[in-house]
């Protein structure tokens, strides 16, 4: 198995400049999938934190006066 693997690499026939830019199609691809995290993470902490005032405040018309 680990011969067809090691035959398999070497016969990659591609050129440097096919790698080149495959790595930076990748590096690209990451970059736009972390900016989408951050966004992601942002808006959760706003919707976590509004869930938590309305929670609060219906907490507190629950209350008697």
């Amino acid at each position: 198995m680990a011969k067809a693997l090691i035959g398999y690499m070497h016969s990659d026939l591609r050129t440097p400049h096919h790698l080149t830019a495959d790595n930076a199609r990748l590096r690209a691809r990451v970059q736009e999938l972390e900016e989408l995290v951050l966004t992601l993470k942002t808006e959760n902490d706003s919707l976590v934190k509004a869930h938590a005032d309305l929670l609060e405040s219906s907490i507190q018309e629950m209350q008697p006066a």
